[in-house]
């Protein structure tokens, strides 16, 4: 019989969830993908934006299990960030993607937002691109490369 470490794994934190059960608010301290699953190999189903105030369920180990907007899913404890009375950052102003939100991975071999169009300036975004997305990038190099260039830097 073939054992599937995604199912053992999310059995695992289901009863290690319904053992502690107290949910804790906090900020988050950078955009945060929400996964499918407590694993970097798992679907991201969610972008949580830098500043956003996010329903911790549990941690163990190194993940956490989450709840934002209707999404529930898993983010890396450390992207958890401070309990929402001791955030002192600056407030965010509410943007929403227009069209898909795609991701790559990148030379570090960290996952990263794609360059996205929004209808307001993204929480987190390092740059806006000459064709009007706003990038995530984690290093200037390349930034905005198949978008025109970079129009300006945010970060």
């Amino acid at each position: 019989m073939k054992v599937n470490m995604k199912n053992i794994y999310f059995l695992i934190f289901l009863v290690f969830f319904a053992i502690h059960s107290n949910a804790q608010k906090v900020v988050t301290n950078s955009n945060v993908n929400l996964r499918s699953g407590p694993t970097i190999e798992e679907k991201v189903v969610y972008q949580i934006p830098k500043g956003t105030t996010i329903e911790l369920n549990g941690c163990q180990d190194t993940w956490c299990e989450v709840t934002i907007s209707g999404h529930s899913g898993f983010i890396a404890r450390q992207y958890a960030g401070s309990p929402e009375k001791h955030y002192s950052g600056e407030p965010t102003q509410v943007a929403h993607p227009i069209g898909p939100v795609n991701h790559y991975t990148n030379s570090r071999g960290n996952v990263v937002q794609s360059p996205t169009h929004y209808d307001a300036p993204p929480s987190g975004a390092t740059a806006q691109c000459r064709d009007g997305t706003y990038s995530f990038s984690q290093n200037r190099r390349g930034t905005c490369s198949h978008h025109g260039g970079v129009a300006k830097w945010l970060k």
